[in-house]
């Protein structure tokens, strides 16, 4: 009787390994799925706090890149050579990656492990000669084939190899519990797989969740509660420091708009922009 492709205790070992990992990988699903709550509650108290602040920053610093914009042009027509202040970037909101969802793992056979009386050599090969047959062939190529294959039966027969003529039948698409007496064949490369899909969603999950506790935001959360809960209040210093940016840019902007190109003071004016902002390379 054929060696079986895999056992029951083996399969029963290793479909309990699959349900163990699966189980571990569901944790660490979890494990994300809280933090990224609890980060895009802080992004939100973030966002509604800090937000508007920022959109009024970044519109303070285009208005500011254009009035300077039109006094460097000025200076270079009055002969002086400036270069151009690089353009603000606008300040981006946090975005928080996400977990994409998990592949569907294969369908286990119907009816799991199956193990019955396999044929005998002479139903094995009456089952060859019947599914092989060159009688049945459908073009000139597959009756060539065909008859490829009922020599190489015949030889398997007369010399009693099993083996042989199993794979010639499975070949053929024959049914493998009809030829081997066990679908192992079928259920070994169900469980293969199912753990390489299981264990490639737990490399997914772990590098998304390592990605999310590197995240600014995370970092910037644990900083924050850490300060709440000496008594202080970080969000509202940051908050001050903007309100404090916004009033530095709105008397930037009254004095960049009022210039003239021909006083010193506007070359001052642009060259201490340029040292904030960089300048332009054309």
């Amino acid at each position: 009787m054929r060696t079986p492709t895999i056992t029951r205790h083996e399969l029963a070992r290793r479909r309990g390994q699959l349900s163990d990992l699966q189980a571990y990988v569901q944790s660490l699903e979890g494990e994300f799925g809280a933090l990224h709550q609890r980060l895009q509650e802080f992004v939100a108290r973030y966002t509604d706090l800090l937000g508007p602040l920022y959109l009024e920053l970044d519109a303070l610093e285009s208005q500011l890149h254009l009035a300077t914009s039109y006094l460097s042009e000025a200076l270079r027509r009055n002969g002086v050579d400036v270069r151009m202040p690089m353009p603000p970037k606008p300040t981006a909101l946090p975005q928080l990656p996400t977990l994409p969802a998990a592949a569907p793992l294969p369908h286990e056979p119907q009816g799991g492990m199956v193990e019955i009386e396999p044929p005998s050599l002479k139903q094995l090969y009456r089952r060859a000669a019947m599914r092989l047959h060159p009688d049945l062939a459908r073009s000139d190529i597959e009756r060539l084939q065909r008859e490829t294959d009922m020599i190489d039966a015949n030889a398997a027969y007369a010399a009693g190899d099993r083996p042989r003529l199993e794979r010639l039948l499975l070949r053929a698409g024959e049914d493998p519990l009809k030829v081997t007496g066990s679908n192992g064949d079928a259920v070994l490369e169900w469980l293969r797989r199912s753990e390489l899909g299981v264990q490639g969603r737990l490399r997914v999950v772990q590098a998304h969740l390592l990605a999310l506790q590197a995240h600014p935001m995370h970092q910037l959360l644990q900083a924050i509660s850490q300060a709440e809960a000496k008594g202080l209040d970080p969000m509202a210093v940051m908050a001050s420091r903007l309100r404090t940016q916004i009033a530095e840019r709105r008397q930037e902007l009254y004095i960049g708009q009022r210039l003239q190109p021909e006083s010193s003071l506007a070359q001052a004016f642009l060259h201490q922009r340029i040292e904030r902002m960089g300048a332009a390379t054309s």
